[in-house]
Order: C-alpha cells, then structure tokens, then sequence
C-alpha cells in the first residue's frame, strides 16, 4: 500500500481546491489543480482554466519559476500526449520536479496510466491514489461520459412542501425565492448543457441561458438541449435569439430547414414508442464533449428520465409552502403500483437558501 503523510494531504486537498476554480470553465476537460512544494515550502501552484490553454501543472511550473527537487502534488495523472497543449509529462521532467503524488488516473484513453508509466520510467518516483475518492468526485461528469459515454445526469426541481410544481392552471413562477434562484444559476453554469422538453418551451419560452452576470464571467454559456418528437419549437421561441447553441432532438424532422435557418441543430434519433430516444440524445451529448447535464423539464419528461433510470442526481428546491390538491405533481411517471417499483434515493446534502430548502439526492442503482 502507498505511503502517504499529513503534509501530503494538506498538499493535496490545496491542489483540489485550486482545480474546482475551472468548475464553470475547463469544460469538456477536467478540473485539475497542481501544487509544487520543496523543503516543506509551497514554491508554485496552478490549476487548468479553460480548454486549449495551459495544463494546472504548466501554469505551477511558471509560477515556481525553478522547480528543481520539488514534489508535484496533482489531482489528475499527467497527460503524456500532444493535444491543444504540449504532454506535461516533458515539461515535469524538464523542469526537475524529483517526485509526483497524483490522486487518480486519468480515464481518457491517450492517457490512461501512460503519464505515470512514462515518468517512472524517467526515474521519477510516482506514489498514485492520494485522495483518490474526491478527485473522482470533482470530474464525476468527466469520468462518467469517458468511461461510459454518457453525461453525468442531475435534474433540479422547484417544489411546494406537499410536492407540486405548478398550479393546475400552469402558474409556478415563482415557487422559490431569490436566493434559490441563484443557485440554479450557479448548477447551470456548472452544466455542459441544460435540457428540456418541448411542453416547457410551448408553456414558458425559457432562455435557458447563465443570467447572473458574476457566474456568467466565468462560463460559457451552456448547449441548449430540446426534446420535441414531433418538432414543433416555435421560430420565434426566446433562446433562438440568444447566444449561445440550441440542440432539438426529434423523430420527425419535416419542418428542420426554417428551425436551422434560425440558427438551430436538428438531430434525428430512434423512436420509443414515438417519441425520443433518450438514450440517444444523452449518448449525442456525450459525443459533443457533455460532461454534465442539467435536466429542466416538466413532470412528463422527468418522470420518462427516472423511469428509463437515465437520472444520477436529483436536487429538489423545497418551499415552506402548500399549494393544496389542484396542482402539478414533481414527476408523472408509469402505473408504479407496488413499493417494489419506487427508487431508492440516497441523500448527500440538505441546507437552507433563504426561506427554502436544497435537497441534493443520487439515485441508487443495484451493483
């Protein structure tokens, strides 16, 4: 087993600190973050800001100047390949780094175990696994769409206490304050892309767009996904105007050529029972580079979403409220009529936002 000390993980938890600043930005690539420390002094630390520009460990290596005899504490294995950016596994050898501590391998198949094989059969040592859990759980959408070519999946949910999302008449704005409004902000920002259906477009022709200014200096605007079968969006739907790509996934694409001339992407999947295939779009967005998706939809999709099991984590916004039996339910989903058919839920976080409360939920799946 590989040794590792108390100063290793302070070192370590910095480094993963510093990679959760790409969080709205490294996108489709991991956060990783790099701490240089010799003689028990931190002489450089980086982390990776945006794809295509420098690695974590190059933007440490610059800010340590000399790195001779240091240790590299970093979060994700070395890249050894030539992509947008030089392999860092040269440039940690140029610089004269003695010794590497990573927290997990890197997935990706051009790396995959050869940075750390490539250094140590440079000489240097390499100790693997420091904190290993956490690094996994930072890039969780990146370690889900490379090892199984699907996005990691979460879907957030504005509900009443008793569970509704809407009047019966359609009227839901706004069931939670500002302050939770804020952090949907912040988990579309977080998103490769925020998905819907088409009823919510025809209902509330939503932006789908990062609006808080503070967040939005920092991200990207994530893809708009949309899933309409029968290709119904509106030409002059709201998000058609904005910044940023609109996905529509359809099976009958017959009136694609003015959605496209709207600046619109049309793609065609499979039919289940004559609507979209699910599967499909997710495994679309994961060719596109998705790591993370944000479900927005209503009742209809969502349920369709927990019932394919397609869903990892679920965040409910819960309101001190009672909206009363005329109303919307959360999820419409199949006739589950036995205890047998329910999802088992594991929640991993509860705090206040203002008056209302975050639920953060992941779905168990059997082994």
């Amino acid at each position: 087993m590989t040794a590792f000390s108390k100063d290793d993980a302070v070192h370590m938890a910095r480094a993963l600190r510093l990679a959760s600043n790409g969080k709205y930005s490294a996108r489709p690539n991991p956060m990783v973050g790099c701490v240089l420390v010799r003689g028990g002094e931190v002489i450089g630390e980086g982390w990776h800001a945006k794809a295509g520009e420098p690695h974590a460990e190059i933007n440490a290596l610059a800010a340590a100047g000399d790195a001779r005899g240091a240790t590299a504490y970093i979060t994700l294995e070395p890249c050894v390949h030539q992509g947008r950016t030089p392999p860092c596994t040269d440039a940690l050898l140029a610089a004269g780094v003695a010794e590497l501590v990573v927290a997990a391998e890197d997935p990706y198949s051009s790396v995959n175990g050869k940075g750390i094989a490539r250094l140590r059969a440079a000489g240097m040592p390499v100790r693997v696994g420091l904190m290993d859990k956490a690094a996994k759980e930072l890039n969780r959408g990146f370690f889900r769409r490379v090892q199984t070519s699907k996005p990691f999946v979460r879907t957030k949910v504005a509900t009443s206490i008793d569970g509704a999302v809407a009047m019966r008449s359609g009227e839901s704005q706004w069931i939670t304050g500002v302050p939770a409004r804020v952090d949907v902000q912040r988990l579309r920002a977080a998103s490769g892309a925020i998905l819907t259906g088409i009823g919510t477009v025809l209902a509330d022709d939503p932006s789908l767009t990062v609006r808080d200014k503070s967040i939005r200096a920092h991200s990207e605007q994530p893809l708009r996904a949309i899933v309409d079968s029968k290709l119904r969006m509106p030409h002059a739907a709201n998000m058609l105007c904005l910044p940023g790509q609109t996905v529509i996934y359809c099976v009958d694409d017959t009136h694609r050529e003015a959605l496209q001339m709207k600046g619109a992407e049309i793609v065609r999947t499979a039919a289940e029972d004559e609507l979209v295939s699910l599967a499909e779009v997710l495994t679309d967005l994961a060719r596109r580079g998705i790591n993370d998706l944000l479900v927005e939809a209503g009742p209809a999709l969502l349920g369709s979403f927990v019932a394919a099991d397609l869903v990892d984590e679920l965040v409910i916004y819960q309101a001190p409220h009672i909206m009363g039996s005329e109303t919307v339910a959360m999820l419409q989903t199949p006739a589950w009529t036995r205890l047998s058919d329910r999802r088992q839920l594991e929640i991993s976080d509860v705090r206040r936002l203002g008056a209302d409360t975050r639920i953060t939920a992941r779905f168990v799946r059997a082994c």
